[in-house]
């Protein structure tokens, strides 16, 4: 599940100590594999990187970081189609909303970014005289590698 975009290192780190939230060493930990990870990373996922930085890192110490970047913005809750059972994966809020494509044989999510998606949400807004704040879109279907013959290419 790549990320199209890496994370500054230390962002989140300094947008929480910005907002005057106390940095822990275990909330550093989670924090730095959050900036750092390569895909949507699960609760469980999270912490077992994170106790490789930090022993002392437990599971609620990393809920409890997970609500706290939620509370202010900084990372998005994905279910991602329900994949792989009732899992939520997280990831960075980034500047660009996008939209994820998930696989529904192999479960490859893939992230697909687009001026029209961006058109389209500027529409919305004036037509329907809304303010969006949150952005989610996810699609099913099958990835090349796993669609079949009978199934169009394009």
């Amino acid at each position: 599940m790549p990320l199209p975009q890496t994370e500054i290192p230390g962002r989140l780190q300094a947008q929480l100590a910005e907002r005057g939230i106390r940095m822990t060493q275990q909330r550093r930990a989670i924090l730095r594999v959050m900036e750092t990870a390569t895909k949507h990373l699960d609760a469980a996922q999270l912490l077992r990187k994170a106790q490789k930085l930090d022993a002392t890192v437990d599971r609620s110490t990393v809920y409890r970081t997970l609500q706290l970047l939620k509370r202010h913005g900084l990372i998005d809750e994905l279910d991602l189609m329900h994949i792989h059972g009732e899992g939520h994966y997280y990831e960075r809020k980034l500047n660009r909303d996008h939209i994820h494509m998930a696989c529904l044989r192999c479960g490859k999510i893939t992230e697909f970014e687009s001026d029209l998606f961006d058109r389209l949400k500027g529409q919305i807004q004036r037509d329907c005289r809304f303010h969006i704040v949150v952005t989610r879109l996810e699609v099913g279907g099958y990835c090349a590698q796993c669609r079949t013959p009978e199934q169009p290419k394009d």
